[in-house]
């Protein structure tokens, strides 16, 4: 048996490689494709540099008919669709919403991602939420409650000021850990989460 820490660090590590070498795979996957295109290889059989410059056009060209088709209805049903096959499968779905976090924390950033905190929930037990910024007409708080490790779907919760403790941790961490379900190491380490549960 492999000792606890040591299956710490194999999953921690397996989150950090496994997004980056699907991604690379799919990417590689799909240039190769469209660089086996027939027209190209036809048009340009003894330029490989120009035929590289031609690929990606028509990968870029791709790109945005794909980000054009998803501002759509039928793009948000195609996405619905395509995430609810992926999280079907066990494995795949962590390494899918993973990557897919990962590009639009790249892309967009976590600025629309308010501070997490920790709210009680049924049973009595403590989960991660993160603030939206939004209150309702009676003065509560609206706070998403994702689910993990798919943060695309989760609860939206209306609760008191005092009804959450704040943390010091950053959105990203909080993110790895629920993106991860629980296996990846939170990097701030200036609040330990039991220092917060003694205080609840």
């Amino acid at each position: 048996m492999l000792p606890s820490s040591w299956k710490r660090d194999v999953a921690s590590g397996l989150v950090v490689l496994i997004p980056v070498i699907v991604t690379a795979y799919v990417v590689a996957f799909i240039f190769q494709r469209l660089a086996d295109l027939p027209f190209l290889q036809t048009t340009l059989p003894d330029n490989p540099g120009l035929r590289v410059l031609v690929t990606l056009v028509i990968f870029t060209l791709l790109v945005l008919s794909v980000g054009y088709l998803m501002r759509t209805a039928v793009g948000d049903y195609v996405e619905g669709l395509l995430d609810d096959v992926m999280n079907r499968i066990p494995l795949l779905r962590v390494v899918y919403n993973a990557s897919k976090m990962a590009v639009e924390t790249a892309l967009t950033g976590t600025d629309e991602l308010q501070k997490p905190v920790k709210i009680t929930t049924w049973h009595g037990h403590r989960m991660t939420a993160f603030k939206t910024g939004k209150t309702t007409p009676d003065g509560r708080e609206v706070l998403f409650l994702p689910t993990s490790p798919n943060i695309t779907t989760g609860f939206v919760v209306e609760v008191e000021p005092g009804e959450y403790t704040e943390t010091d941790e950053s959105v990203e961490d909080a993110l790895t850990r629920v993106l991860s379900a629980g296996f990846g190491e939170s990097r701030s380490k200036s609040v330990p989460i039991d220092v917060v549960e003694e205080d609840e």
